[in-house]
């Protein structure tokens, strides 16, 4: 891996079919033992459910306020400061609970791609 400083353009930023807003950070192929993104949830909208294949996801909450379920646990509310740590393959979706944007980093081990997100509606 080469040494960089990555600047992710606001411009950049898209709505994916779960229905959360992604500016990818940090996803390259030459760095494939992470990725890193900003995701958005706007307020009162819930992202569909999924599943990532082999990659493990850990959700770092900065602002906003949401409920968060994982697999089979009760749904959880999440706040700023606040990590949710999601195995591969394991079922799950986020919802923004409050009135401003739900915003938290995505941190991808191995890096995300495409090909292994699987929606399950």
């Amino acid at each position: 891996m080469r040494k960089t400083i990555r600047k992710p353009d606001e411009q950049d930023e898209y709505l994916t079919d779960e229905g959360c807003w992604i500016l990818e950070l940090s996803n390259d192929e030459a760095d494939p033992a992470v990725s890193i993104a900003r995701a958005r949830v706007s307020p009162g909208q819930t992202t569909k459910w999924h599943k990532v294949i082999g990659i493990e996801e850990r959700y770092i909450m900065l602002h906003g306020n949401g409920c968060v379920e994982v697999g089979d646990m009760s749904p959880v509310a999440v706040a700023p400061g606040e990590v949710v740590i999601i195995p591969a393959g394991v079922r799950q979706r986020i919802a923004n609970t409050g009135t401003d944007e739900l915003v938290f980093l995505c941190i991808c081990t191995p890096r995300f791609e495409q090909k292994y997100y699987q929606s399950l509606e």
